[in-house]
């Protein structure tokens, strides 16, 4: 009788402590940045490095510097950016946030190209001209054609907090408390500009022949249902 109990307690305790290292290994992932993000969202930028980024290479890009807590993208002949290394963390059902500002130029000071679903999009605030806001590419059209362009009064060396959602039908995006973008993607064809534009895939900032300052760039899971 008591072999059996023995070998039951054996493998009771064997269970205990691999659940116990699953767990271990969990908050050590949760710890250090791996696997799903948290509920609360996640950094993807330290404040003191480009860690985890990396310089597009356009060609005539400006230069690109981290001071007190911002990136600085300085104007160059055409395009300044930076992308993440490696695959982004979500691509449906997420939202990021950043802060950013221009500090001199007359075009888009933020750019930022990211996921959806298999395709990539990109949010432009500030283009033609310094006003122009909306999504491209929507059905092979860009935000000067497209549904979701408008005109905004954006000001210089002003910070301005962008806000973008994206679930696996809708696509919502923000400045400061302003929805400025409200789409049902699944209805529509999403792209990219073509150009080098796309060199910022699959989650990445750029500016145009305009200096800009970028900070508190955040990622977080959300439910469809979310607002």
């Amino acid at each position: 009788m008591q072999a059996p109990i023995l070998t039951f307690v054996l493998s009771l305790c064997l269970l205990i402590s691999c659940g116990a290292e699953e767990k271990n290994d969990t908050d050590k992932n949760a710890k250090s940045g791996k696997g799903a993000v948290a509920a609360e969202g996640k950094s993807l930028f330290d404040g003191k490095t480009l860690k985890g980024w990396k310089k597009i290479e356009f060609g005539g890009s400006g230069d690109i510097e981290v001071e007190d807590g911002e990136i600085i993208l300085y104007a160059g002949e055409l395009l300044t950016g930076i992308k993440i290394e490696g695959e982004p963390l979500l691509k449906t059902n997420y939202e990021l946030s950043l802060e950013a500002q221009r500090l001199d130029g007359v075009d888009f000071f933020c750019a930022l190209t990211f996921p959806i679903g298999d395709s990539h999009s990109t949010y432009v605030v500030g283009g033609w001209g310094g006003s122009l806001v909306g999504v491209s590419s929507i059905d092979n059209m860009d935000a000067s054609e497209n549904s979701t362009g408008s005109v905004q009064k954006l000001d210089d060396k002003t910070w301005y907090k962008l806000r973008l959602r994206v679930t696996d039908t809708e696509l919502h995006a923000w400045i400061d408390d302003r929805e400025v973008v409200k789409l049902y993607h699944k209805n529509h064809e999403m792209s990219m500009r073509p150009g080098e534009i796309e060199e910022c895939v699959p989650l990445g900032i750029a500016t145009y022949q305009t200096k800009a300052a970028i900070r508190n760039i955040r990622i977080k899971r959300v439910t469809p249902e979310s607002k």
